[in-house]
């Protein structure tokens, strides 16, 4: 607690601030926009309906909200690392979201499926209505059709039963994966649950990833599941043993993004192979390509066609898109914008990022909703000239953040350098601040050499706005408050105390908040 203290106005920030990185607009947008779609009220959906109606594909609610988690938790432990009681909240009502019923129910329909990703089945099988924090039961599913009249069924976990159920079935197929669908083993989807088991095993003392890793990685060289030299096989199916064949840079990207945790080296020296064509960068405008046009691209140079220049190879690509583009049958288009450039994120490939964001707000029509920036959705593959055109709503609502917010080695970075209730118990941190008060954070961190703790807050609505907020967790000692605003205010603090701050923040207004132990 704070003890006593003494205020006063017409004073500076302690040192220039404007060393400490702060978010921008859009970063700021990105995070608003998660917030926006955490604070529906449940059953609504905004901007997030996908293209296939019952959730199956891969734009799906599910995939939307674990990115907006995954995209929050990369902004707290690499850009605002102090700000624990805005990110707390967020990331607790978007697994909230994550247990409605709308979200996980397409599973009683797929878990029965039928020969298509089975072949060797004679009859349907039974539904599983069963979708496989720390206490038990606080992640809990319940299975209630209004009409049935039999009363719920309730499926009720907790990250380690989770854990422990996955980790079984993993076995079960030989190490290769968990299946996202019966029968059905995505290289993409498994990256989550290793990272979930690392940051366990952070919270326990455990190496039970290390072991998961030794028979996962020999799995995948025995299946030929990844590749250095060609793209990722898509999928196995586990009692046939076939594999996909890639035709996107899709699932690969997917994949690689999040592999780059425990596999970092093979991701890198692959990158340069599997990017060939899909990425392109001709007099320096750069664009993603559609898999049809990539396809042809990568063809022509296998064919020896390199010699005619990148934009003439390009050039041949799109006209043959556009002669064949009315054989492709399947009726969605993957969400390859957000894989890609969550991969491009994860790796530093500043150039490729950068150009395909300038791309996206250029062309595919930004959006500010309630403080939030968007891409809205767009079913249209191409223009008439093959140029990208394609937004859905995973890579809309949720990727384009992810990554501006990430940084290179993100989510590499987490993995092997996880908090741990030491890391949090040595920092202050913020609480009691949201993004619920009217304004958007812009920086929260902590610099040990200084002592110092710096948040800085902007008021986006333009009606003004009062916050208050607490920094929690000082040592004992004087700590004086500096604002922007030109007031300051000291404190004499005992140990694991706090600091309470109230600010009234004008309209559109910026101010910066320095809290700083006396020598």
């Amino acid at each position: 607690m704070s003890l006593t203290s003494s205020n006063g106005d017409g004073g500076s920030l302690p040192f220039d601030i404007s060393e400490y990185p702060k978010l921008s607009l859009e970063q700021a947008g990105h995070l608003r926009h998660f917030y926006n779609i955490s604070s529906a009220a449940d059953g609504e959906w905004p901007h997030m309906g996908s293209q296939e109606p019952a959730q199956e594909f891969l734009d799906a609610y599910r995939y939307q909200l674990a990115t907006m988690v995954y995209a929050s938790g990369l902004t707290h432990y690499h850009r605002m690392p102090v700000m624990r009681g805005l990110f707390k909240p967020l990331i607790r009502r978007l697994i909230k979201k994550m247990l409605h019923r709308d979200v996980w129910n397409y599973w009683y329909l797929s878990s029965q499926s039928g020969i298509l990703l089975d072949p060797n089945l004679k009859e349907l099988r039974r539904p599983w209505a069963d979708p496989v924090f720390e206490k038990p039961g606080s992640l809990t599913f319940e299975w209630k059709p209004l009409f049935w009249g039999m009363g719920p069924e309730t499926y009720a976990y907790d990250n380690r039963s989770l854990q422990q159920a996955i980790m079984k079935e993993m076995e079960r197929n030989g190490w290769v994966g968990v299946c996202c669908e019966p029968n059905l083993v995505f290289v993409a989807c498994n990256q989550f649950p290793i990272i979930a088991m690392r940051l366990n095993d952070a919270r326990d003392g455990t190496k039970v990833v290390d072991e998961v890793l030794k028979k996962y990685r020999a799995a995948l060289e025995k299946k030929d599941m990844i590749s250095q030299d060609g793209l990722f096989k898509d999928w196995i199916s586990v009692k046939q043993g076939h594999t996909a064949t890639a035709q996107s840079v899709g699932l690969t990207a997917w994949a690689a993004a999040f592999m780059n945790t425990w596999n970092s080296e093979f991701v890198r020296a692959g990158f340069k192979n599997h990017v060939v064509g899909f990425i392109t960068n001709i007099d320096g405008q750069v664009e993603l390509q559609h898999p049809m046009v990539a396809g042809a691209y990568r063809a022509a140079l296998a064919q020896g066609d390199a010699a005619k220049g990148p934009s003439q190879v390009l050039q041949g690509a799109r006209e043959f898109y556009k002669a064949n583009k009315s054989n492709i049958n399947f009726p969605y288009n993957e969400p390859t914008f957000g894989y890609v450039v969550k991969w491009l994120s994860e790796l530093g490939k500043a150039t490729e990022l950068n150009g395909i964001l300038a791309y996206a707000d250029k062309h595919l029509q930004p959006t500010w909703e309630n403080g939030g920036l968007y891409y809205p959705r767009n079913d249209q593959a191409t223009d008439n000239e093959g140029r990208w055109t394609h937004m859905d709503p995973f890579s809309g609502n949720t990727a384009i953040g992810y990554s501006r917010l990430n940084v290179e080695n993100g989510q590499k970075k987490i993995f092997e350098e996880p908090w741990t209730k030491d890391t949090l118990a040595s920092r202050p941190y913020v609480d009691g601040l949201d993004l619920s008060q009217g304004v958007d954070c812009l920086r929260g961190l902590w610099d040990q050499d200084r002592s110092a703790l710096i948040v800085t807050v902007r008021e986006w609505p333009g009606q003004g706005a009062n916050i208050k907020f607490r920094v929690e967790n000082l040592s004992s000692g004087t700590w004086t408050v500096y604002t922007s605003q030109g007031r300051f205010a000291e404190h004499k603090v005992l140990s694991g105390g706090h600091i309470a701050i109230d600010a009234i923040i004008k309209a559109k207004e910026e101010v910066d908040f320095v809290v700083v132990k006396g020598v």
